[in-house]
């Protein structure tokens, strides 16, 4: 696999988290987007065609701003290796320059932050 792959599938069981919890659409009816800064990726170990990958996400920290640091590892179903380790930031951010991230925003990413604790 290549590192674009990976941060695909980073990026949609981070999604996915957010549907799961904030339920389908929450953020998009706010118009608050939730946006990538930052991610970093260590590689452990090679994922092969056919290896059943298997994903956690876990919030490893939270602060007052509508922010968030994610941690998620990716293991190899079959050995139990761990393929991935990273982690990667994420805000609220805002459709027109000088526009306040909206309520939905704010509150649903401490939302999830606190049921991830």
């Amino acid at each position: 696999m290549n590192h674009a792959r990976y941060l695909e599938l980073l990026e949609e069981a981070r999604w996915r988290l957010f549907e799961d919890r904030l339920g389908r659409g929450a953020l998009r009816k706010d118009e608050s987007p939730v946006v990538v800064v930052n991610v970093n990726i260590d590689y452990k170990a090679p994922a092969k065609l056919y290896d059943t990958l298997v994903i956690d996400t876990r919030a490893r920290d939270r602060s007052a701003t509508p922010s968030a640091v994610f941690r998620q590892r990716i293991t190899i179903k079959e050995n139990g290796a761990e393929a991935v380790d990273a982690g990667s930031s994420v805000t609220c951010g805002r459709r027109t320059p000088g526009a306040q991230a909206g309520a939905v925003g704010r509150a649903g990413l401490r939302e999830l932050l606190e049921g991830l604790r």
